[in-house]
């Protein structure tokens, strides 16, 4: 049978759901991530799945190199169409962050900038990671290692 234009134009608008899109995120977390990044809920009985953990090994041959950073998101009710909040818990010194409490500045980080619903815990964790890496934050100095917000 043929499909009519109408509803052959719904299939390419299909949403899916806010939980339905965690658990994808959850379960890529479990499954090793990428390696430099990591990420997963901060307390498994959250059945809403707000709160998340990440973390970033720093790239070698900067300042960053060799260390491990903390850091914690906050999906709220609209993620994925509104980016969650990003905070580091290590002590960091970038040009995005925040330095009395962490808190990633969103306007300086593409990815939340620039929000888009196809963006993930993921891309925004190996984001981060390169933007370690970039002339504004390559040779930074860096707070004491193993401080924390």
């Amino acid at each position: 049978p043929r499909v009519p234009p109408a509803a052959a134009n719904m299939v390419d608008q299909v949403v899916v759901p806010r939980n339905f899109r965690l658990l994808e995120e959850l379960e890529e977390g479990q499954k090793g991530g990428g390696g430099d990044v990591s990420w997963g809920l901060q307390d498994e009985e959250d059945m809403l799945m707000h709160r998340w953990n990440g973390m970033i090994i720093g790239p070698p041959r900067s300042v960053f190199d060799n260390r491990i950073y903390s850091l914690q998101f906050v999906c709220g009710d609209r993620y994925p169409d509104e980016p969650p909040t990003v905070k580091f818990t290590t002590k960091i010194n970038m040009t995005c962050v925040n330095q009395p409490d962490g808190s990633v500045l969103a306007a300086r980080v593409p990815s939340l900038a620039h929000w888009q619903r196809s963006t993930t815990l993921k891309h925004i964790l190996t984001e981060l990671r390169n933007l370690m890496t970039t002339k504004d934050n390559y040779k930074l100095p860096q707070p004491p290692e193993g401080s924390s917000y």
